[in-house]
């Protein structure tokens, strides 16, 4: 039992293949950056509101391990928030923006690449198409005044192949990179939305009593 088929492979040409790994690489990145983008969506703010309890009961501490042990570039800021707790409010500020320009580079990893796939895909396509008109042009010459239909039809079936997979492909990749955007323009608007409540929390909301160093007395006090 054939569990792949090549004819198809075969009559659309040589230029099927590269169309054929395009077809591979976007759907390895797509599987990848779903997974990855999945696992780093929480509930904000539920994981947010926990921290912020903890702090008020001055476990700094325990706030930190809760940021480490979680998933995901939400708990990258607030753990760089909590990690300037001291510092004034240009640089808690600072350092909350600094870690979400660190995180947003992993997020949009390989979007561009899948967004490349389905600019090239139509392209190849349209390649192979040029190549096998060219070679239905040469059959109907070598045949001279016999030639027919029959004679270069198998190039024309290329042709019309090549373009289909090429469309396929591209239409499937522009797909994969509007969700994936999606995706990751929502973890970045939980950023912005995290590293602002932060802010707030910190420098207004909490009482004035300075918190504990990390690792303090505090922190190992029962609730």
């Amino acid at each position: 039992m054939k569990f792949f088929d090549l004819s198809l492979m075969e009559r659309g040409g040589p230029l099927m293949w590269p169309l054929l790994f395009l077809s591979l690489l976007g759907f390895v990145f797509f599987l990848e950056r779903t997974l990855y983008l999945h696992k780093g969506q929480i509930r904000t703010a539920d994981f947010v509101e926990g921290i912020k309890n903890l702090v008020r009961k001055r476990r700094l501490l325990e706030a930190l391990t809760v940021c480490e042990e979680t998933p995901g570039p939400v708990a990258a800021v607030v753990k760089a928030a909590l990690l300037h707790h001291r510092e004034d409010e240009t640089r808690l500020r600072g350092a909350i923006q600094a870690m979400a320009l660190v995180e947003i580079p992993a997020l949009e990893r390989r979007l561009g690449t899948i967004g490349v796939i389905a600019k090239v895909a139509p392209i190849l396509g349209l390649l192979g198409t040029v190549v096998a008109l060219w070679q239905a042009f040469q059959s109907m010459e070598a045949a001279g005044p016999y030639a027919n239909a029959s004679s270069f039809s198998g190039e024309i079936a290329s042709a019309l192949i090549t373009t289909a997979t090429g469309l396929s492909i591209a239409v499937m990749a522009y797909l994969a990179h509007h969700f994936l955007y999606g995706r990751v323009r929502a973890l970045v608007h939980d950023m912005e939305w995290v590293g602002n409540e932060m802010l707030v929390f910190l420098l207004v909301d909490l009482p004035s009593t300075p918190l504990p160093p990390p690792g303090g007395e505090a922190d190992n006090k029962p609730a």
